[in-house]
């Protein structure tokens, strides 16, 4: 609806951006991504919560659109916090740098039935009670993309 864009910053291309209730502290700059076919959590989200002893050996390679390649350092299965939703979900571990902490894809949406809407930055799902959401943080994802876009041009420089 409409007023389901009050607040946002328009006309924009914005990916939606939230945070996430898990590992007992609020996890920042967290990717819905339902174009993606595994959930993704960095190792480094791990090590601060000192859970890298829980992670279960795996190796899987994960291809993007790109296809560049990234071999998973193994999986977890992570109690998550969705708004009141608690679900158990499996997240694939990677190492290095992708901009966010949490890559949520098809597994973890099509469980909780999250029905995403890019243009309204938001999230609608079903509980029991009633329909739930979550709106896209859009001032951490312009500051993403300024970093993004900062660190690109030194690097166009230095070349």
């Amino acid at each position: 609806m409409d007023e389901d864009a009050d607040g946002l910053l328009l006309l924009h291309n914005d990916a939606p951006v939230i945070s996430l209730n898990m590992l007992d502290f609020k996890i920042k700059r967290v990717l819905v991504d339902p174009g993606s076919s595994a959930n993704i959590i960095q190792w480094r989200v791990l090590e601060q919560a000192k859970l890298t002893g829980s992670i279960i050996p795996a190796t899987k390679l994960l291809a993007g659109f790109n296809l560049a390649s990234v071999t998973t350092r193994g999986e977890l299965l992570l109690l998550t916090n969705t708004e009141g939703v608690m679900k158990t979900t499996l997240f694939e571990v990677v190492d290095g740098d992708m901009g966010y902490n949490i890559i949520l894809g098809r597994p973890r949406l099509h469980e909780i039935k999250v029905v995403p809407s890019t243009y309204h930055q938001l999230l609608k799902f079903p509980t029991p009670e009633e329909i739930k959401q979550i709106r896209g943080d859009q001032p951490v994802v312009r500051e993403m993309n300024e970093i993004f876009v900062s660190n690109s041009k030194g690097k166009e420089r230095a070349a």
